[in-house]
């Protein structure tokens, strides 16, 4: 895993086998992310590196991450459920995420545009933080492994990155992970799969590829 900043944008989070090739996602959108980083900046946040991504605190909490994915870069706002977003610039990560809240781009042109929006959004999550909000939970739909659980509400890069998968590949890795009886097996199952799952491919996707 990647523990500098600035390594993350020259050589990715380290996390899944992309990591420091010239395939690692960071490298698709460098100009991106070096602007994201300069906006982000000017707000006032301590940038630090977790789960190998850029992560922007205030007064030691979580308040964003700046990342690549295949198909974008993004902020993405720990409590972003929790912004007015009255302009309706937000997306979730998927269908059954409930706190955080994306910007997606995919092209610097996309950022300019809304440079300011990005920084009152911004200035809002440290607000939210201020005033002490927290997330309110539902029960999710889908019977979730306990062991997984946890490791998402750990891992905030690995459950967005879940998150951002189809609902047909979601419930294929929670069967997947469900079916051992001993909790050792199951978190030797997810292990294996963190990479899969940040590389935003499916076990179906997986067994494809090994077949060829």
């Amino acid at each position: 895993m990647n523990k500098s900043v600035d390594n993350y944008f020259k050589e990715g989070c380290g996390r899944c086998p992309l990591g420091g090739t010239p395939e690692c996602k960071v490298h698709t959108w460098t100009s991106e992310l070096e602007l994201l980083r300069k906006i982000v900046l000017t707000c006032g946040l301590t940038e630090e590196s977790k789960w190998g991504v850029p992560c922007y605190t205030f007064q030691n909490k979580n308040i964003l991450m700046v990342s690549a994915l295949k198909e974008y870069c993004s902020i993405g706002f720990f409590k972003g459920s929790l912004l007015s977003d009255d302009k309706n610039l937000l997306v979730k990560p998927g269908p059954n995420s409930q706190a955080v809240r994306l910007f997606k781009f995919k092209s610097s042109n996309e950022i300019i545009t809304i440079e300011d929006d990005i920084r009152a959004y911004i200035f809002e999550s440290i607000e939210v933080e201020k005033a002490g909000l927290k997330i309110q939970f539902k029960k999710n739909p889908e019977p979730i492994p306990e062991e997984f659980d946890a490791k998402l509400e750990k891992d905030p890069i690995l459950k967005t990155a879940f998150e951002a998968l189809t609902p047909g590949r979601q419930r294929g890795y929670i069967l997947y992970f469900s079916q051992p009886k001993q909790s050792k097996t199951r978190i030797s199952r997810i292990e294996k799969c963190e990479p899969m799952i940040l590389s935003g491919i499916g076990l179906h996707d997986h067994y494809k590829s090994m077949k060829r």
